[in-house]
């Protein structure tokens, strides 16, 4: 820092402006990213300073909806050069409801193989259940330490091609923000945004490292419903009768507002149970159909997580 550190205008790690009323919490959460003070989840210190982000830095209850399927903090990686079949099975790797419920897969863990049918199936997620004090540890490190508290939504990064995008959502401390991030971690020091960047890289080593140390546990997640993606396709191998008698190809519809830009429909676990497929909890892709119409088509099917609806 400089002399002139002083008479600049208050403003967020991402640069955006920061009411005033803001400041007191902005000072202590630059103050936690300096000091590195947080414990592991489900261990806070009482006695640490609070990071709640709130303007008066009290340490309160950080409020968000206590639903199963209310949606309070999420992280998603997608997009990127990948092979289009990934964009069919993509979906979030950590999702934490009102509830405690944490619904989370290990995308670390290697893939299955692929079986004598073909297709490639994807992680299988998880369900675990987390005490009220964790939720509350977890949504301030992420408010503060990991930045989603005074970000802005969207961080470019112009001069990286190809990369993939992080998406950060969150649903509490009177927030509701969607925080987008494309090519995390590969910025440098001089990198724009660089101190906004390391904060959300460390909520993202946060989460990963809850995946990956076993701390979480947790049964395999069953869901209840499924995303059903269709495209057509040259057959590489030898395409499986269509299994549905009721559902057709002109039933997948692209959404063009949506990033999953595939024709897709929502599938009933009747529906997929029809298709008599094993160890596809994680979802899959791969699978080649042939098409009433004569047509053949590449199907990949994932979970519908709790919040989403198509």
């Amino acid at each position: 820092m400089n002399g002139r550190s002083a008479s600049l205008p208050a403003r967020a790690v991402g640069g955006a402006p920061v009411a005033r009323s803001w400041t007191a919490g902005l000072v202590l959460a630059l103050a936690v990213l300096l000091v590195g003070c947080s414990g592991p989840l489900g261990s806070p210190d009482a006695s640490s300073p609070s990071t709640s982000p709130t303007p008066s830095g009290e340490d309160e209850a950080i409020s968000h909806p206590t639903g199963a399927s209310d949606l309070i903090l999420r992280e998603e990686v997608g997009g990127g050069f990948v092979p289009i079949g990934f964009f069919a099975t993509q979906a979030p790797f950590f999702s934490l409801y009102g509830d405690g419920t944490v619904i989370y897969r290990d995308e670390t863990a290697p893939l299955p193989e692929p079986g004598p049918d073909g297709i490639v199936r994807g992680h299988p997620f998880r369900r675990a259940r987390l005490a009220e004090a964790q939720v509350q540890e977890l949504l301030r490190f992420a408010l503060t330490e990991g930045g989603l508290g005074i970000a802005r939504e969207r961080y470019d990064a112009p001069n990286v091609a190809d990369a993939p995008t992080t998406t950060f959502v969150i649903r509490a401390g009177g927030l509701d923000k969607t925080v987008s991030v494309y090519a995390l971690g590969l910025e440098t020091p001089e990198s724009a945004d660089a101190l906004a960047r390391r904060a959300f890289l460390r909520l993202d080593e946060r989460l990963r490292g809850l995946i990956s140390s076993g701390s979480l546990g947790g049964d395999v997640w069953h869901p209840d419903r499924w995303r059903g993606t269709l495209s057509e396709a040259t057959p590489v191998g030898a395409p499986v009768p269509w299994p549905w008698s009721d559902v057709a190809p002109a039933d997948f519809v692209a959404d063009p507002a949506s990033n999953v830009w595939l024709p897709r429909r929502t599938m009933t676990s009747t529906e997929v149970e029809v298709l008599g497929l094993e160890d596809i909890e994680g979802g899959f892709h791969g699978l080649e159909l042939a098409g009433p119409d004569g047509k053949v088509y590449v199907f990949g099917l994932r979970p519908l997580l709790p919040d989403e609806t198509g």
